[in-house]
């Protein structure tokens, strides 16, 4: 039986790795293709564009990897029932879901492989490739983010911090202006809050302090144009697929903190979980289907994946977007169809014939 799985293993790896990275280097390439046109070749080189391709990739591979192991999982136990390797396994006494174990221990392990990779490679990997796309469009980094908090400059050159921005209301919690004089520091600005009017920063509850005088004046609202408007570096703050678990929960933790709830972030955390975890799902679902599908090719085979692919990213896709809008709960929207599909490829395996 080990010789067995191990054969089986070894053909589902050897497809597993030549679908999930090639679609993923396509799928790459496809996003470059329509990006190209807006890098300047005099900034652009082949290695950069490469590069960038390069980076774009475990982005792709994730979201790829669970059809591709429902397609490989089809196809290699789809052939061996219609070789009649299986029905000469049970003939020589040998139980189907003793010869599953492996694969059920390997979807464990993908899941494991995909949360790390949504976790650690693709929030640096996808950082990289925005800096690397402002780098070949010619852009200037303004801002550098970290939790929510945004350090930036002035229109002059000095240095602020705003402790934490909400791009949706154009408005930052604790910010400090340190105003320079040359190369020493002259005043220092600490509001409670600034927001954009449409024309110019309103900063309300402001600490004005004199470093020469050491004198310390309060006002209560005054507009500060030394501020260049938030479109020009909001565009620049870390996207969710940008930030880890921890560090998009700690934001999401400090907006509820200063007061606002962001719908779309605590789905997009919550997806972050819920969505590794299809990969042992679509591993049971094809091996349950495969010992029910014993007709048809290779082409009937990745058909079929594809179609169930198909139906669970448009459920999960259609999922999220109602939880964006409110209309479910964040918890819901991100975990109700990976729980049906769990549910059913559980059930399936369950009931496959021995």
């Amino acid at each position: 039986m080990k010789i067995i799985q191990r054969l089986y293993l070894k053909d589902f790896f050897k497809l597993l790795i030549l679908i999930t990275f090639g679609l993923s280097l396509i799928f790459s390439l496809i996003d470059l293709i329509g990006k190209i046109d807006d890098f300047p070749s005099a900034k652009s080189s082949v290695w950069s564009i490469a590069l960038y391709a390069l980076y774009n990739m475990p982005r792709f591979l994730l979201y790829l990897l669970p059809m591709s192991v429902l397609i490989c999982s089809l196809f290699t136990f789809g052939q061996a029932f219609r070789r009649h390797e299986i029905a000469a396994i049970k003939a020589a006494g040998g139980r189907l879901k003793t010869l599953f174990y492996p694969f059920i221990a390997t979807g464990v392990l993908l899941s494991i492989f995909a949360f790390a990779t949504n976790e650690v490679i693709v929030p640096d990997f996808s950082r990289r490739a925005s800096e690397l796309k402002s780098s070949l469009e010619g852009k200037k980094k303004k801002s550098a983010f970290s939790d929510g908090a945004i350090w930036l400059k002035t229109k002059d050159g000095s240095p602020v911090k705003i402790g934490l921005y909400i791009p949706e209301k154009k408005t930052g919690r604790d910010v400090s202006i340190f105003i320079t004089g040359g190369e020493f520091l002259k005043e220092m600005l600490i509001a409670e809050e600034a927001f954009w009017n449409g024309a110019t920063w309103i900063l309300n509850n402001v600490r004005k302090y004199d470093i020469e005088t050491g004198e310390m004046k309060k006002i209560r609202s005054m507009e500060y144009g030394g501020l260049e408007s938030p479109g020009l570096f909001s565009e620049e703050l870390k996207t969710p697929d940008e930030m880890g678990i921890y560090e998009l929960y700690r934001y999401i933790q400090r907006l509820k903190t200063a007061g606002f709830s962001n719908l779309k972030l605590i789905v997009d955390l919550n997806s972050k979980i819920s969505f590794p975890l299809i990969n042992i799902f679509m591993m049971l679902l094809g091996i349950a289907l495969s010992s029910r599908t014993k007709r048809g090719g290779g082409l009937v085979t990745a058909g079929l994946g594809l179609l169930i692919s198909l139906f669970y990213w448009l459920g999960f896709t259609f999922s999220l977007s109602i939880g964006y809008a409110g209309i479910i709960p964040p918890v819901l929207a991100a975990w109700a169809v990976p729980a049906l599909f769990g549910a059913l490829a559980l059930y399936l395996f369950l009931e496959t014939p021995e």
